[in-house]
């Protein structure tokens, strides 16, 4: 049995522990927002936060998590009203919308860290996050958005 946390819920899992934790979040809890796209880390489709930090969920054994917190793109904001979120709709990120969530989850994480990146911040924090639909352009503009909104800032750096 692994206990853990996961969306502020604590959870026990009857699982192997070496079952990646994207399948644990997927076919043990149901949470599917969590996307398996490559299953090596590579496309960050899989993106959750392990007690904030951003990590590829089909790679992380489910013991990795043991004791610790968990946060998928079901539990980043109930009501989906995260500023990364808002943004994302107001930019108009999505196309296929398959990547999205690790996207997001990407650049929740690096707006926690960093409240105003810059453009080189923004492409290391997701540079490990693949868009098949091309939509790098508006995933940059869409995190500058949700950081002027986590600041309480009007679009153009007003309050």
């Amino acid at each position: 049995m692994i206990a853990l946390t996961v969306n502020g819920q604590p959870r026990t899992l009857d699982a192997d522990p070496d079952m990646p934790l994207l399948w644990a979040l997927r076919e043990l809890l149901q949470l599917t927002g969590t996307k398996y796209g490559c299953g090596v880390a590579l496309c960050g489709a899989c993106t959750v936060h392990l007690d904030g930090a951003p990590v590829r969920a089909c790679i992380v054994p489910v013991s990795a998590a043991a004791g610790r917190r968990v946060t998928t793109i079901e539990g980043l904001a109930p009501a989906s009203d995260h500023p990364v979120q808002q943004a994302w709709v107001a930019a108009q990120v999505p196309q296929c919308g398959y990547c999205q969530p690790g996207q997001i989850m990407s650049a929740a994480a690096l707006l926690a860290r960093r409240p105003r990146p810059t453009d080189t911040d923004i492409d290391e924090a997701m540079g490990g996050n693949i868009c098949r639909c091309g939509t790098y352009q508006r995933i940059r503009k869409a995190i500058h958005l949700a950081a002027a909104i986590q600041r309480g800032e009007k679009p153009g750096g007003t309050r």
